[in-house]
């Protein structure tokens, strides 16, 4: 009995020893249940899979996103669009402005002579009768003629956004004395002079670089190298003493006697479009005096070649006089008297451009 007691008790320790074991491998080789399962939420009506810790990627389409709105032009902007070449401030050529400068100012014009040069036969007429040369020959005749010497201009004066061309127009009014204007003057890009100007003993006040002389027969002087030589042609004679004062020297006369001989560069010269002096007479001087001045043509010419212009001794002087800055005229007057220019009018046109800001005139 004892015996039997003593196996039984062995047989319990037994079978608990072999059920630690069996629990402690359990442990040791298998993960626990929660780890391999998805975890399971119970509802009292439905069973479901438990939402993610993550949020759900959603597959709906994107909408568009608003666009946006046209960005409005500053009048900064608006000014830069609108411009026509390449000045920190405004250009010459700039669409918009005034309708008293765009009635006037047409920049189809060709402010010079070239061998392809259309002649509007009104404008051509109309010059041929401002002074009388008594010449039986046809202009096609003696331009072509003109263009044997001198070749064609090739230059082109359009206006570039890449560039910024200043000129000064300067005049030979005796105001320039004493005004200290020679450096401005000559910093600009292209500086033009006319008829018998004088640097030499003036450059404090009137600088002494010139790109462009203005002449006629009548004015006429030698130009150093490198300057343009630019013809105001008053009448058909003007372009045959030209050509003969760049070759045979024959032309000594006009309505006086005339330089016969003139020192220029010949591939530099320009011979203002008599259809030019058309539009300046009907456009800007509005048909006031004969014709325009010497002085409004430079101008005026200048602000198709030029992308900012600067005029200078202009008008008469502090006492009245029209006199020249190198020289006391004593018929000083007698520019206001002549009727062929109306120096009143051509004044006023010159003051309104600087009010348009078109030009910066300096008094």
């Amino acid at each position: 009995m004892l015996l039997r007691k003593k196996v039984c008790a062995a047989l319990i320790v037994a079978i608990l020893f072999l059920m630690l074991a069996s629990h402690s491998i359990q442990r040791r080789h298998f993960l626990p249940l929660s780890l391999t399962l998805p975890i399971i939420q119970a509802t009292p009506t439905n069973w479901e899979r438990a939402e993610p810790t993550t949020p759900p990627i959603d597959l709906a389409p994107i909408p568009p996103s608003t666009p946006r709105p046209p960005r409005i032009l500053e009048p900064e902007d608006v000014q830069h669009k609108l411009r026509t070449c390449g000045c920190i401030e405004s250009c010459i050529s700039d669409f918009g402005g005034s309708n008293w400068f765009q009635q006037r100012y047409d920049k189809t014009q060709e402010p010079v002579l070239r061998t392809n040069s259309i002649m509007d036969p009104d404008a051509l007429k109309w010059w041929l009768h401002l002074q009388q040369s008594g010449n039986d020959r046809t202009p096609e005749d003696i331009m072509a003629e003109m263009f044997k010497v001198i070749p064609s201009p090739t230059v082109d004066f359009r206006p570039l956004t890449s560039r910024c061309h200043t000129c000064a127009v300067v005049g030979n009014s005796g105001r320039l004395r004493q005004s200290g204007n020679g450096k401005i003057i000559d910093s600009h890009d292209s500086v033009i002079r006319m008829n018998k100007a004088v640097t030499r003993g003036f450059a404090k006040d009137v600088g002494n670089r010139t790109t462009h002389h203005f002449l006629y027969p009548e004015s006429a002087v030698d130009v150093d190298h490198g300057v343009s030589l630019v013809l105001l042609p008053f009448k058909l004679r003007d372009i045959e003493w030209l050509t003969s004062a760049l070759s045979t020297g024959k032309v000594k006369m006009t309505y006086m006697r005339v330089k016969n001989r003139v020192a220029a560069d010949k591939n530099k010269i320009l011979v203002v479009n008599p259809v030019f002096f058309k539009y300046v007479n009907d456009h800007w001087t509005e048909r006031h005096g004969r014709y325009p001045s010497t002085g409004m043509l430079a101008i005026i010419f200048a602000l198709h070649i030029c992308d900012q212009v600067s005029v200078f001794g202009y008008g008469a002087d502090e006492q009245g006089n029209w006199h020249h800055y190198w020289e006391e005229n004593r018929y000083a007057g007698a520019f206001r008297k002549t009727g062929v220019h109306s120096a009143e009018f051509e004044t006023q046109i010159i003051h309104n451009l600087a009010k348009e800001g078109k030009i910066r005139l300096y008094l």
